[in-house]
């Protein structure tokens, strides 16, 4: 499945983003719009932002696993 299919389950949801160029990115996927990805992501503090990334850019999208039982 690719990450475009996959992401309509994950909105909403903690996802970890790798790009093409090796690197990546966590936070909460918000959807996709105008060719550009939406995460909102933590910056500091109480701070968090709401990052585009261009479709293109984009090499998977992966949904954080659950905790293991304690």
């Amino acid at each position: 499945m690719t990450w475009q299919q996959k992401i309509q389950y994950f909105i909403g949801q903690p996802v970890g983003v790798s790009f093409v160029n090796g690197q990546g990115t966590s936070g909460i996927l918000c959807g996709v719009s105008d060719g550009k990805l939406l995460v909102i992501e933590y910056l500091y503090q109480a701070q968090f932002a709401l990052k585009q990334y261009d479709i293109y850019s984009i090499q998977d999208v992966h949904g954080f696993p659950l905790c293991p039982n304690q």
